[in-house]
């Protein structure tokens, strides 16, 4: 990983999950060592993301493996399938994506500017078709989830949806997987708050997890208008 491609802010997330993790374990008095990395993971992933740095497949792929068993063993079952059968292979998937459109894998091709993919965006009028898929899309699978026992469906089916739509946007490279991402990660912080206070496993780390998530969307949001600019 490359100082010269995170900034403050990013090492205030990586540190700031990693110190989070440390406290949480020694106010609860518990090791959640697999949310932990689950977490940290993933916080490394959605940062390098953020800085249009093709290594946040590396992170993702660990990520989105331990995740996918947490989420089932919470019965999210919309989550679980979401990472187990989508986001595994979108992380080979993307990587391949990345490289067609210039992200350089060393120092030596990005000639010491960072690893940065050549983003871009959409029109408005796709926007509102966007818009209008999604909404129709976390609707029909919240009702499919709540007839399967689900016992958060359309929060479920909102973080489901809306993250295999943004992940796809992320492989291709678009801006608005942002927009995307903060509801998505403002609806899981939601959802695992309740995991919380069912007691379920690794439901505390994955709170902290997704609150970091939600920070670095915003910040992700900030960067890609940038680079979809240029």
């Amino acid at each position: 990983m490359n100082n010269k491609v995170l900034n403050l802010y990013d090492w205030f997330l990586i540190t700031g999950v990693i110190v989070s993790n440390i406290v949480y374990s020694i106010m609860t008095g518990t090791l959640d060592l697999l949310g932990s990395v689950a977490a940290i993971t993933g916080v490394l992933c959605v940062v390098l993301v953020a800085k249009g740095s093709i290594w946040n497949y590396l992170f993702g792929l660990m990520n989105v493996s331990l995740y996918a068993y947490i989420s089932y063993k919470a019965s999210l079952y919309g989550d679980a399938a979401l990472n187990a059968l989508y986001y595994v292979p979108m992380q080979f998937i993307g990587w391949w994506q990345w490289r067609k459109r210039g992200a350089a894998v060393s120092e030596a091709e990005s000639k010491g500017n960072g690893v940065q993919v050549k983003a871009r965006r959409f029109t408005w009028g796709q926007r509102a078709v966007l818009a209008a898929g999604c909404l129709a899309a976390v609707v029909a699978v919240g009702f499919v989830l709540k007839h399967l026992g689900d016992p958060q469906p359309f929060k479920d089916s909102t973080t489901t949806v809306l993250s295999i739509v943004a992940q796809a946007l992320m492989a291709l490279a678009f801006m608005e997987q942002w927009a995307l991402w903060i509801i998505t990660n403002i609806v899981s912080v939601v959802m695992w708050c309740v995991c919380v206070s069912r007691g379920e496993a690794h439901a505390g780390v994955m709170v902290i997890m997704w609150v970091f998530y939600l920070l670095n969307s915003v910040n992700g949001l900030r960067v890609w208008l940038k680079l979809s600019s240029r």
